[in-house]
């Protein structure tokens, strides 16, 4: 493995009551956008008959830290969602050894002339006061569905770097509306202003060639074009890791990465955040901290 750097994890009760205003008011009805729409589907531009898969696993070395148990005693009907038991997902290693919540994808190689067609909107939810799911991946203009599956005030901020964020909330059950990020980046850090625990991380990539680990760490990555290609892994505690991996018509390419306990807390691979300011509706970018 080559080019390991490492990354650190990305408020308070009173932005509750602010949280309304500062977002710019909750929505009156769901599934409302102010994005455009994504591009009329194309066809899959490989040809199945030549094309070539990767598959591999996602492995942890060392020792596990224990879970941390995420304090939700400020807000009761969280705790009570979760049983008073709620844990944080930033390490999550399966009984085999597998890195969960590892995004996984293509990151040079592919022919830029490509189009792909859109996928299916992806579901980013809110329930029992955690994102779900913690991890994932989209191409640049799909759609991304943010859903609020609890009974009380959430706020979605996300901060990219290349693209423009957005800062929402939803104070009520059943709450949605749809987005888009139009440029490749990775990753998208999101958090919850309420709930201080809560954050999400959302990999864009400009074509279909990426995937978020189970526990048990593996990934597939199918229909690509024969050639060389440069793979990254990356995770949010752990940083990034690439190989150069080479795909032949027919056959299936294996590649195993691994992340080490002692890779963690170095400064984070992501730039200076760009937010709106809602009330005057420039863009400014502030530094993550």
């Amino acid at each position: 493995m080559k080019e390991v750097r490492s990354v650190r994890g990305l408020v308070a009760p009173a932005l509750v009551a602010l949280g309304l205003a500062a977002c710019g008011g909750g929505e009156k009805a769901p599934a409302e956008s102010n994005e455009p729409a994504a591009a009329a589907a194309i066809e899959n531009p490989v040809d199945a008959a030549t094309a070539g898969n990767i598959h591999g696993t996602v492995k942890f070395t060392g020792t596990a830290p224990a879970p941390e148990k995420i304090d939700m005693s400020d807000e009761p009907a969280c705790a009570t969602s979760q049983g008073g038991n709620a844990v944080e997902h930033t390490v999550v290693v399966g009984p085999d050894g597998g890195l969960a919540n590892v995004f996984v994808y293509v990151k040079e190689g592919l022919d830029a002339a490509l189009k792909f067609p859109a996928g299916e909107a992806v579901v980013l939810d809110q329930q029992g006061c955690e994102y779900h799911p913690h991890v994932l991946g989209m191409t640049a203009g799909e759609q991304l569905k943010v859903k609020n599956s609890d009974s009380f005030l959430h706020n979605i901020n996300a901060t990219p770097t290349t693209n423009r964020g957005f800062n929402r909330s939803q104070p009520q059950q059943g709450m949605e509306f749809e987005t888009t990020f139009t440029t490749p980046e990775v990753m998208i850090p999101v958090r919850c202003d309420v709930h201080g625990w809560m954050e999400a991380y959302i990999g864009v990539t400009s074509h279909p060639y990426h995937a978020v680990t189970p526990e048990n760490g593996t990934f597939a990555l199918d229909r690509l074009p024969p050639g060389t290609y440069t793979i990254e892994a990356w995770h949010e505690k752990y940083g990034t890791s690439s190989q150069s991996i080479t795909v032949a018509t027919g056959q299936t390419a294996d590649v195993t990465f691994t992340f080490d306990g002692k890779m963690a807390g170095r400064p984070v691979p992501m730039g200076p955040a760009l937010v709106i300011d809602h009330h005057t509706g420039t863009l400014h970018r502030v530094s993550q901290q």
